[in-house]
């Protein structure tokens, strides 16, 4: 008798079992979701500070912080959709200079990059996938506002 299981041509009989953790591999996904979401969401309130102290920054922010509002929509939990609370506004001031507030956004993106790779490592795979492609597009996003913030006068 072959060795590939119980049935005619080896096959199994039933579903296969669950792979082992699961469940613990289920709530690391969640949570870093949720921290995902929490995080944009901050970020997003950023953007909005950043262009209503400096309007003339606003035009360049636009499409940067729609990528980040969709990035928080396909992070959100599946039950979460559309349910999220605002957060609170993100701690500190906008600065003065729109220079250094356009610098500070890209800074923010760039620990954005750098904390969606970190997280890869414990992700499940849909989820590494979709961090990955986001930790990208944050990548981008530091490269094109150090770029804005080169063009912005002082």
């Amino acid at each position: 008798m072959p060795c590939g299981g119980g049935g005619p041509g080896g096959a199994r009989a039933g579903p296969p079992p669950p792979p082992a953790g699961r469940p613990a591999a289920a709530k690391t996904d969640r949570t870093l979701r949720e921290k995902a979401v929490r995080d944009g969401a901050l970020l997003l309130a950023r953007y909005d500070l950043v262009a209503e102290a400096h309007p003339a920054t606003a035009a360049g922010l636009a499409p940067l912080r729609a990528a980040v509002r969709e990035h928080g929509k396909a992070l959100a939990p599946p039950r979460a959709k559309g349910g999220e609370k605002p957060p609170a506004a993100p701690p500190g001031p906008v600065s003065a200079a729109p220079k250094a507030a356009v610098r500070e956004l890209a800074a923010a993106e760039r620990r954005r990059a750098d904390v969606y790779a970190e997280a890869l490592v414990t992700a499940g795979p849909e989820l590494a996938r979709l961090l990955a492609s986001v930790a990208a597009a944050a990548a981008a996003h530091a490269y094109l506002l150090t770029e804005l913030a080169e063009e912005t006068a002082a």
